[in-house]
């Protein structure tokens, strides 16, 4: 009894574990890291599902190749009511008489039943067929693995985006606190008659300014958002939140090393598929040379023939038939269509490997740019650091000079002008950065 009433409560926990996972789907709100976005994009996203369904088609077509060397059997039925007999002449001097003589042979209802088999005993288009239905899943398997890479790129940078943005809103917000409490005090200031009204209308310009600009990148953070759920397959009236944090972003210098590996390329999906091609153009060369060898199959046949004029006797007797046997079937001559098809296939090998060739200078390139970009991009993002640091501190000098009346208004607000300036090459510089960070993690084929 006890370990029913075990069993019981252990079952009613999962349901209401399971109903309460459902209530949270059910809401559409999500917290994702960068990972989380990956995978769930893995799930979700249109050319990944589709480059999955594309690998269980392969399976099914291997299948299918498999089945062609299983006994392949076939049945067949007929029926015949002969509204007139056929007639047939004979000659007449078979029973003694002069001419032709017309005799109707057959009955008037006939049926036949018919159960054939084959089994393919030698035929190398099958023996090539089965040679190569690995490396035909393998195709399937590594364009799959290429759609989810794709899917990680474009996640990942929409991801990073988000995150520049967020960083983005917030210098914003910082830049727009600073300068309304400077605003307040310079009013104040106005109506003491200590400062101008000019003073007044320039801090109030800047004002507004950094109103607009912090509404204007609202609405771009919003579309960014949008843009990472259309990357990832969700629906974009889902609530997506960020987990990860730009901090969480690891950048620097040794994500460039490797620079003296030539053997890289190898990593890239990009080249393993090119192999795998080049393996199936093999095999087609096969194929094509086995056009020129015989093929034989073995037959078997069983047919009950029922034959009456009465058709509720039809079946009341039976006269069977059957045969086993071989057949086998020799090219001899086709006008030299099997010859042309195989140099046509040699060449397509020809190409492949020329393909590869292009693909490996191609990567080699491709990882040369992406590590360049990379340090370029590190190095303008420390650069613009520092000019944000300067400029702040210039920020505060001029608004001390000011206050203490040895220095003007314009300097300050150019000062400040500096200072959103900075901020806007740091917010820039800092995405071009990440943004380089996927692409090198991509051209070294880090990205499984």
């Amino acid at each position: 009894m006890k370990y029913k009433l075990l069993i019981a409560s252990i079952l009613c926990t999962m349901a209401l574990q399971s109903q309460a996972q459902q209530a949270v789907q059910d809401t559409g709100t999500y917290n994702f890291t960068v990972a989380d976005c990956v995978n769930y994009a893995y799930n979700h996203q249109h050319d990944v599902i589709n480059a999955n369904l594309d690998v269980k088609s392969a399976e099914y077509h291997v299948k299918e190749i498999i089945g062609q060397g299983l006994p392949q059997v076939n049945g067949s039925a007929n029926f015949f009511d002969y509204l007139i007999i056929p007639t047939t002449l004979i000659p007449g001097s078979f029973i003694g008489q002069q001419g032709n003589v017309k005799l109707k042979f057959g009955v008037t209802y006939q049926s036949t039943l018919s159960v054939t088999a084959s089994q393919i005993l030698f035929d190398p288009s099958y023996i090539v067929g089965l040679q190569g239905r690995k490396t035909y899943q393998q195709l399937y398997d590594r364009s799959y693995t290429r759609s989810k890479i794709a899917a990680s790129v474009g996640v990942t940078k929409a991801y990073y985006l988000v995150l520049v943005g967020i960083e983005d809103l917030k210098l914003t917000q910082a830049n727009i606190d600073e300068i309304k409490q400077q605003m307040d005090e310079t009013i104040a200031r106005n109506k003491q008659g200590v400062v101008e009204k000019i003073d007044v209308d320039r801090i109030v310009y800047q004002y507004n300014s950094l109103i607009t600009s912090k509404e204007n990148t609202i609405r771009t953070l919003a579309f960014d958002y949008q843009l990472l759920k259309f990357q990832m397959g969700m629906p974009i009236d889902r609530q997506l939140t960020l987990r990860d944090k730009l901090e969480d972003v690891q950048l620097d210098a040794t994500g460039a090393e490797a620079a003296n590996d030539t053997t890289v390329y190898h990593q890239r999906i990009e080249y393993g598929l090119l192999e795998t091609q080049k393996k199936l153009n093999e095999y087609d060369v096969k194929l094509k040379k086995g056009q020129f060898l015989p093929k034989l199959t073995a037959n078997a046949n069983y047919s009950p023939s029922y034959q009456n004029n009465n058709f509720g006797s039809l079946y009341g007797t039976n006269f069977p038939s059957s045969y086993v046997g071989l057949s086998l079937t020799v090219p001899i001559f086709t006008g030299f269509q099997h010859s042309n098809q195989l140099k046509q296939s040699q060449i397509t090998v020809l190409k492949s490997e020329n393909d590869l060739y292009d693909m490996k200078n191609n990567i080699n390139l491709q990882i040369s740019q992406a590590r360049t970009s990379y340090v370029n991009g590190l190095q303008t993002l420390n650069d613009q650091k520092k000019n944000m640091a300067l400029a702040n501190e210039i920020l505060r000098v001029s608004k001390i000079k000011y206050e203490q009346g040895v220095g003007s208004s314009i300097e300050v607000t150019q000062a400040q002008t500096s200072v959103r300036e900075a901020d806007n090459l740091y917010i820039q510089g800092l995405y071009n950065a990440l943004v380089s960070k996927v692409d090198l993690d991509q051209a070294y084929g880090r990205i499984k």
